[in-house]
């Protein structure tokens, strides 16, 4: 008995040394050293052929750059399309764009960012057969373009659009009205670029004769300002045009400009009259194969009724080619994808969970190509040859991701890749083959290339087995995923516990969400730089938890849609519930319970604390919305509409309605020239503490946007938040 004690206690010390010869992760590691950086692919061109693929690379040695061409099959380097080496006055170019008949490369350089997405920049062509140069324009342009015939390039400079004709070195403009903060032409305004997710509003027909593009009047768009306090005497201001909810926005148009006016009848530059389909907003625009047909997509102010409609060319008139309603809101994709014979692939949730639909070329709904209680996450492509579409769905569990391919008439669906985890592809220009991204929560990106055909594994690119070797001898105990019954549904969960866990002891809670309409931050996927910091507070004797309330997505129409007008409501509810049930397990002390979140998640955290005094002790909030009043109209409007229809829903949910609950420690965090939650947020919620006599702590990162990043700005504020939690949990 004595000699089993003995065997037993030299086997604990075995373990505990073990454990005890494994490093901690420092927030050094996370974000100064780069420790645990993850290889990853380039961003990669498929070569029209199908069996090639491009990538830019540069040569530290040299400093110069180079797009070079790849195959498929081996891996190895075929040719070079083009290299700075070889083009006086060129010394380096940032990206790259091939036009359609890959013999002429868009060569970018002096990039300068506008906001999330918009550049401005100086652009060259490269001819790859003559050799020759040719600078498209002696100003700093956005969103230059190749017409589909490769000879011109359209642009948008000072609120203007031009086109250039590369062989004539030619320039036309094309619009004369564009005015700062007044007329934009061709480019999105802010709040378009921002929740619409796309910059360049202009699209070449198919024959290269006609240009569509989105004129903004922004002219009674209230402006905000930004001070930018840099290291000079006086500080700078940013002044532009932001509609926040309830308020005008850019009163948008459609216009068709003839580049060819062979036609007396057709006006050179003519206003579409889109009739009974025109619409509030108007989100997407696209030339379908037909050169004539002009795709339009349309929306109401509320968000709720979305109308795809057709405009021809030839007759200038507007045919109704799809309607989508719902009682929340319709969501707006990229997925549209015009045939050869002109009908369309489209994406809807009107059965309840996200679907593939295919139309004739009227509109005319043909069949449903995908169904089942599952989303559709991503669309690939249609393959013309094999008559197959390809895809990424939720089929293989809402927290994982696989990918499928499917015949065009719904029949004879095959599974590519749908090992548990996060599988993602990007195929080929001929869908013959496919570059598979694979990860789970323990194994680090994995790129091969697999067959198209049957999904088998043809060569491995990267595998990350080095990061996976270190990862190894970090004391890390991986994520546990479950499913929580809260508030009469099941939420999903993980936990992170650390890897001396002893289930006799009680440890912290830290909660971590986001909880945003749609999203998803419980999925089983490898580690961002924040799971590293989730790894190393667990390391440091905290049980981490994180779960996706109502709201957020992967689980249909009716669980994403439910807040519907009370954003905050019901999230906050199951974060709430979450916690006191997670609190009865005998492990966890119910009395050291804290939660954080950046943007919408800072709402949140910011809500939980104030609403569950008697749940949460303590909450760190993140460049936090504090009223919805405050944020744009497009996101804002889909959910709540607006603060008139809705004032209920905006106030009862906001945080400063309920600071003088507050009981536990606060920790508030905003950049001063976050330009799009913008600071004002803070200071509204600091007067609403203030005067309700609650003390918190208050921390302003001068000149960082809303992702306070830069230099050491990242180590700096996640050792105060750090510092934070030991202190307050």
């Amino acid at each position: 008995m004595r000699l089993h004690t003995f065997l037993i206690a030299v086997f604990l010390l075995a373990i505990q040394s073990a454990t005890a010869q494994k490093k901690q992760i420092s927030l050094e590691d996370i974000w100064k050293n780069g420790t645990f950086r993850a290889e990853r692919l380039q961003s990669i061109h498929s070569m029209a052929n199908g069996q090639e693929y491009a990538v830019q690379n540069f040569d530290r040695a040299t400093r110069t750059g180079s797009v070079d061409i790849y195959s498929y099959d081996t891996g190895k380097k075929v040719r070079t399309a083009v290299s700075s080496a070889d083009i006086e006055g060129l010394d380096y170019f940032i990206s790259y764009e091939f036009s359609d008949d890959e013999k002429q490369v868009l060569l970018a350089t002096k990039l300068q960012s506008i906001f999330r997405r918009s550049t401005l920049g100086e652009y060259y062509v490269w001819n790859t057969l003559s050799r020759k140069l040719t600078k498209v324009s002696d100003d700093l342009i956005q969103e230059p373009t190749f017409s589909p015939d490769g000879k011109k390039i359209a642009y948008g400079k000072d609120n203007n659009l031009f086109v250039f004709d590369i062989a004539s070195g030619a320039t036309q403009q094309l619009t004369t009205d564009g005015k700062k903060n007044s007329i934009i032409n061709g480019i999105t305004d802010w709040v378009y670029e921002e929740e619409f997710g796309f910059v360049r509003a202009f699209d070449w027909s198919a024959d290269s004769k006609k240009i569509a593009y989105i004129r903004f009047d922004e002219s009674e768009v209230p402006e905000f300002s930004m001070d930018v306090y840099g290291n000079k005497l006086y500080q700078t201001q940013t002044v532009f045009k932001y509609p926040k909810a309830g308020e005008p926005n850019a009163k948008v148009s459609l216009r068709l400009h003839n580049l060819d006016t062979g036609d007396s009848r057709k006006a050179k530059d003519v206003e579409i009259n889109l009739g009974d389909n025109a619409g509030y907003y108007i989100p997407r625009i696209s030339w379908s194969k037909d050169s004539n047909v002009l795709s339009v997509q349309t929306l109401n102010r509320h968000q709720d009724t979305l109308k795809l409609s057709l405009f021809n060319a030839s007759t200038y008139q507007t045919t109704l080619a799809v309607l989508e309603t719902d009682k929340a809101y319709v969501d707006v994709t990229d997925n549209l994808t015009f045939l050869d014979d002109n009908s369309f692939i489209w994406t809807s949730e009107k059965d309840g969970w996200n679907h593939i639909y295919h139309h004739n070329a009227d509109g005319s709904l043909k069949n449903q190509v995908t169904s089942g209680n599952w989303e559709v996450t991503g669309y690939y492509g249609y393959d013309a040859g094999t008559k197959r579409i390809f895809y990424q769905s939720s089929e293989n569990g809402s927290i994982n991701r696989g990918v499928y391919a499917i015949g065009l008439n719904g029949k004879k669906k095959q599974a590519l890749a749908d090992k548990e985890g996060t599988n993602s592809a990007d195929f080929s220009a001929n869908y013959s083959n496919f570059i598979h991204t694979y990860s789970n929560t323990t194994t680090p990106y994995r790129f091969t290339l697999n067959s198209a055909k049957d999904g088998k594994q043809i060569r491995v690119i990267k595998d990350n087995q080095a990061l996976k070797d270190l990862y190894a001898g970090y004391d890390i105990s991986p994520k546990e995923f479950f499913e929580i019954d809260v508030n009469g549904v099941s939420l999903n969960a993980y936990m992170i516990k650390p890897t001396d866990f002893d289930p006799s002891k009680k440890y912290p809670m830290f909660m971590t969400q986001y909880s945003g309409p749609g999203s998803q931050s419980v999925a089983n996927k490898w580690d961002t730089s924040n799971d590293y910091w989730f790894h190393m507070l667990a390391q440091n004797d905290y049980i981490v938890v994180c779960v996706d309330p109502r709201g957020t997505g992967l689980k249909g129409r009716d669980f994403k849609k439910v807040t519907q007008k009370e954003l905050g409501k019901y999230e906050v509810q199951d974060q709430i519930a979450a916690a006191k049930e997670l609190s009865k397990r005998a492990y966890i002390d119910e009395d050291r319970t804290g939660i954080w979140g950046w943007s919408y998640g800072g709402f949140m955290a910011s809500n939980c604390l104030f609403q569950g005094a008697d749940t949460f002790e303590m909450a760190i909030a993140v460049a936090p919305v504090t009223s919805w009043r405050f944020y744009d109209t497009i996101y804002t409007e889909r959910y709540m509409q607006t603060p008139q229809e809705n004032a209920s829903g905006y106030d009862n949910n906001s945080p400063m309605s309920h600071v003088s609950k507050l009981e536990g420690d606060f920790l508030l965090v905003h950049g001063s020239a976050d330009d799009n939650v913008h600071v004002q947020n803070a200071t509204r919620l600091v007067e609403s503490l203030v005067q309700a006599n609650k003390q918190f702590d208050y921390f302003n990162y001068p000149d960082k946007n809303h992702g306070i990043y830069g230099g050491n700005t990242r180590l700096h504020l996640f050792t105060m938040m750090t510092d934070f939690i030991k202190e307050k949990l």
